[in-house]
């Protein structure tokens, strides 16, 4: 399985109120997030992060979450930036750090991924998609692209079927079809 995320903002004092989150403390919302996060990833499931992971010691959470764990660098991932670089290595045991931007084709289906909303992304003219968190869920969709952070989806992670799902719903912008004249990219 593949799974996408954004946002849990681990051991972040404020964010309960700043997102009006239902939790009485931060030790109740790590536990909740991290719960939420294993009764959906196994093991062997790949499990994409899109920013704003944790403050503090990222080895405080890592260790207790399961599945491969690709994280995309949010706007609040100085700790786990500074890991990632103090091993001279991308990758640390199942974690994978892919830097502010991934894309990756999942199914056949190109996906954009990235912290920050975009308007245009690669391919998209063509229909990829782009996944986003950043938001909180303030943010209304654009064309191919949603905010999959966990204040979208209740504080768990969105299963690949539920993208395409909720793609589904979505109209594309921009789209380029075959023997149409492009507009001039700039």
């Amino acid at each position: 399985m593949i799974w996408f995320t954004s946002d849990c903002h681990f051991s972040h004092t404020n964010i309960c109120t700043y997102c009006n989150r239902p939790f009485a403390d931060v030790k109740e919302m790590n536990g909740r997030l991290i719960a939420n996060w294993n009764q959906c990833v196994q093991p062997k499931d790949d499990i994409y992060h899109l920013g704003d992971f944790c403050f503090g010691n990222p080895m405080e959470i890592l260790p207790r979450l399961l599945g491969n764990i690709y994280l995309i660098e949010g706007s609040h991932d100085k700790g786990l930036k500074r890991m990632f670089e103090d091993s001279k290595s991308n990758t640390i045991g199942n974690w994978h750090w892919l830097g502010p931007q991934h894309s990756l084709s999942v199914e056949g289906q190109s996906v954009t991924l990235c912290h920050y909303a975009m308007r245009r992304w690669p391919k998209s003219h063509y229909g990829s998609w782009h996944l986003f968190g950043h938001s909180h869920g303030r943010l209304p969709s654009y064309g191919l692209s949603f905010d999959v952070g966990v204040d979208a989806h209740p504080f768990t992670p969105w299963a690949w079927y539920e993208i395409k799902t909720k793609m589904a719903t979505l109209k594309p912008e921009g789209l380029v079809t075959r023997g149409q004249p492009r507009g001039k990219e700039v």
